[in-house]
């Protein structure tokens, strides 16, 4: 086996470390410990004026307090625009956001949101038969 080999071995060996070791390790950024409770009113959901609820807890179920979030309403079909609200907290760890919805169908609610601590914060969820007026 020649020299030339034996470096070209050694460096995919370097790469393929390098590769597992960062597919080993969770963004720094990702909030794993932060559990989010979502809820919608008035129920049953309607077009129009609704309030997006979400309460944020810790790994030791402790409120979330300082967030900054921001929420954003899709339709889960193509050619709506989204719609997009700042979320205000209400008590510690409640969040609350006003949200205009404005066609009957299906909707995905997306939080994105900067915690206290820097951490980003994403999540979704969806919010099914949303009913005409």
């Amino acid at each position: 086996m020649g020299i030339s080999c034996v470096k070209g071995c050694s460096l995919v060996l370097v790469i393929v470390a390098i590769g597992v070791g960062v597919g080993c390790h969770r963004p720094p950024n990702a909030s794993m410990g932060v559990t989010v409770e979502f809820q919608i009113e008035p129920k049953p959901v309607r077009v129009g004026p609704v309030v997006i609820c979400f309460t944020l807890t810790d790994a030791v179920n402790h409120p979330v307090t300082g967030a900054q979030i921001e929420v954003e309403g899709d339709m889960s079909h193509a050619g709506m625009r989204p719609v997009f609200a700042q979320a205000n907290e209400v008590r510690p760890g409640r969040y609350e956001s006003p949200l205009p919805l404005a066609m009957a169908g299906d909707w995905v609610i997306l939080l994105h949101g900067t915690l206290s601590n820097g951490e980003k914060l994403e999540r979704q969820f969806d919010v099914r038969d949303v009913r005409p007026n």
